[in-house]
């Protein structure tokens, strides 16, 4: 691999990139920073400069896991069973993390997803029979299952040292619709922060909603390196994407607990 660019730094992007993608790129281009826009998933060749720039990503977990490593990237991701070990006061729901394999003997109706990946689809499933079987999935699989909550809206929160740094709206009753955040969402995780901020890392995006009961809930956390800014302010979008994937050197102690490890 040839030598990393010097001066703010370099943004490795997928193949394909999604619309909030290409707004991230275009602000960190506009930052100074040089963009890389790989062929395929495979470590893309940084162009020759005098070493000293910092690598950063944005991707989903796929393309994450396959070139992070020799980028020398640290993926920061909350803990998987971090949304089972929140408080009932803000996930209003129970939640367990399971194998897959447990999860397979439930028979009823339950909400299940991968802790931080999309490998296992979240969904409603009517019970754990509809869940991938052991021939596409291995059995010791964790999977999260949740009761089923309904949310009127949801909203993505992009969190940098402890605070929120910026908001969107991303659904409304279960269909996409990007758009301003309100007050409500922002009040709801400073309360989120001040009871848990030392449970997730500096950098990570939480996903919250509040249903028809006017209740506010945790929906997930997301890695701010593989999620999407919605109708967020792209450039503190970018500022979280940035902290959550860069270079393990740069590493705060703190934040040396949430690296991702690469299946």
């Amino acid at each position: 691999m040839n030598d990393v660019p010097d001066g703010p730094g370099t943004l490795v992007l997928p193949p394909r990139l999604t619309a909030s993608a290409r707004r991230l790129r275009d602000v960190a281009v506009r930052r100074g920073l040089h963009v890389v826009e790989s062929a395929g998933f495979r470590v893309p060749e940084l162009p020759r400069a005098p070493r000293g720039g910092a690598v950063h990503l944005h991707a989903g977990p796929s393309f994450a896991d396959a070139v992070a490593p020799a980028l020398g990237i640290a993926l920061l991701e909350a803990p998987a069973d971090w949304l089972q070990q929140l408080p009932y006061a803000f996930t209003r729901r129970e939640i367990r993390a399971m194998p897959i394999g447990e999860a397979y003997r439930l028979r009823r109706p339950a909400f299940i997803k991968s802790p931080n990946d999309k490998s296992i689809s979240a969904l409603v499933y009517a019970d754990g029979s509809r869940l991938p079987g052991p021939d596409a999935v291995d059995p010791q699989t964790v999977v999260l299952v949740s009761d089923v909550m309904t949310f009127t809206a949801e909203y993505r929160l992009h969190l940098l040292d402890g605070a929120v740094h910026t908001t969107s709206r991303y659904a409304v009753h279960g269909r996409l619709r990007p758009g301003p955040a309100g007050s409500g969402a922002l009040a709801f995780g400073r309360e989120l922060l001040a009871a848990v901020r030392e449970t997730l890392p500096s950098a990570i995006v939480v996903d919250v909603g509040v249903d028809d009961e006017g209740r506010w809930a945790v929906v997930e956390a997301n890695a701010a390196w593989g999620s999407g800014c919605y109708a967020a302010n792209p450039g503190r979008a970018l500022d979280t994407v940035l902290r959550a994937a860069g270079p393990v050197g740069e590493l705060t102690p703190y934040d040396r607990d949430f690296i991702r490890r690469t299946p």
